[in-house]
């Protein structure tokens, strides 16, 4: 969906010649490591990849980092948490990358986790919200980079009760931690009348080609409300089932399958209208943004340095705005790129903004909470875009 997708076995080595980086020598540079899914049941996710190299194109193109260029190895680890373990050993025992920067995936992520942390390789920024990568009493080298799931849960659940008491609740999920972490999340927030609102549960494998059939089963339960905690392929899959089964009810689905190139199979923008998720970053889509400078700045880099990729899409954002972090700790680092110094960095983040991210929003991390963003904003799209409903903060730091 997102461009060529990338061999299993196949290096992508970025910098500021593209495809020639590897050719430069390794004195000066700062050596990032991270796996994407170019190819799987999420190959979409990819493109998140991408645009970190396009990112540290433009900042090696404008001088690097205190004087070093950044060499960005991304490895196809196509979904597969064991495929996942042997590129993430390739880049620390081979390739010697300082740090794991953005992967993608809940699974994959924490298949390498306990062996990061155990060589005390900073693992940042990750393209997960899973509440085993916001706990640095366990793992303190593991900073996410999106908001915790359960934050998101809880402000879903939150809006209901405020909005929706009354609601018969259906919920799809994905049978891993993405997904588990979604539900229960989810069911804590609602509390007490957890068992009273949620009528019907159906989960599906990664595996699984089709869950039309989980779609028929959740249908019975003639939910008003359906808890759509998906991923990938299986989100579109989900909203055009409920479509054709005639199935009204009130959608909610995760930041991380808001994007359009994740839901434009499941319907037209007509067909999509009214879906509620969430947001922390400025949505391409939304013509708030159009005369914003940050947005004008971002629509001119992705053409610049990422002419293949999709400006409206949001996974696009994300990726833009998680290498505007790592930039920060690099660049607050100095000459003091050990990884002690790193991760002590990105775990004292304090009101940082980087482009993109919508007012009020900032990063802030602790030695004893990571949850790196803990204020999120409803939103709804209309057929056309996504605006903000309002605004949730479900937590304050501690």
């Amino acid at each position: 969906m997102f461009g060529k997708t990338v061999g299993a076995a196949l290096l992508w080595v970025f910098a500021a010649t593209g495809a020639h980086a590897a050719e430069q020598p390794a004195k000066g540079e700062i050596v990032v490591g991270q796996t994407m899914p170019y190819s799987g049941p999420v190959s979409s996710g990819g493109t998140v990849g991408k645009a970190h190299a396009a990112y540290f194109d433009m900042i090696n193109e404008r001088g690097g980092i205190n004087g070093r260029k950044v060499r960005l190895l991304s490895l196809d680890d196509a979904f597969s948490p064991p495929k996942t373990v042997e590129q993430t050993r390739r880049l620390i025992e081979q390739d010697e990358a300082l740090l794991i920067f953005g992967s993608l995936g809940t699974a994959t992520n924490r298949a390498t986790q306990r062996y990061l942390n155990a060589k005390r390789v900073p693992q940042l920024f990750l393209a997960t919200g899973a509440d085993t990568f916001s706990d640095p009493k366990t793992y303190p080298y593991t900073v996410p980079g999106v908001p915790n799931y359960g934050v998101e849960a809880a402000v879903f659940a939150r809006h209901i009760l405020q909005r929706l008491p009354n609601a018969r609740i259906a919920i799809l999920f994905q049978n891993d931690d993405y997904g588990r972490t979604y539900v229960s999340a989810f069911k804590a927030a609602l509390g007490d009348v957890a068992d009273k609102m949620i009528v019907a549960q159906a989960a599906y494998e990664v595996t699984e080609p089709m869950i039309s059939s989980q779609i028929v089963t959740l249908r019975a339960s003639n939910a008003d409300i359906l808890m759509n905690f998906s991923l990938g392929k299986f989100t579109a899959q989900a909203i055009q089932r409920v479509r054709e089964l005639g199935w009204k009810p009130i959608q909610f689905l995760p930041y991380a399958v808001s994007s359009p190139k994740v839901l434009s199979p499941g319907g037209s923008p007509g067909e999509l209208a009214g879906l509620i998720s969430t947001g922390f970053v400025k949505t391409p889509s939304d013509p708030a943004w159009a005369d914003d400078p940050e947005y004008k700045d971002y629509l001119a880099w992705i053409r610049k340095y990422y002419p293949g990729g999709d400006p409206t899409d949001d996974l696009n954002v994300l990726a833009y705005v998680s290498a505007g972090l790592l930039t920060h700790v690099l660049s607050t680092a100095g000459d003091d790129l050990s990884r002690e110094n790193l991760i002590r960095i990105a775990s004292n983040l304090s009101d940082v903004r980087v482009p993109m991210l919508l007012p009020g929003i900032t990063a802030n991390t602790s030695p004893a909470n990571y949850r790196i963003f803990e204020r999120l904003q409803l939103l709804q799209f209309d057929g056309t875009h996504w605006s903000r409903l309002m605004e949730q903060n479900p937590g304050t730091k501690q």
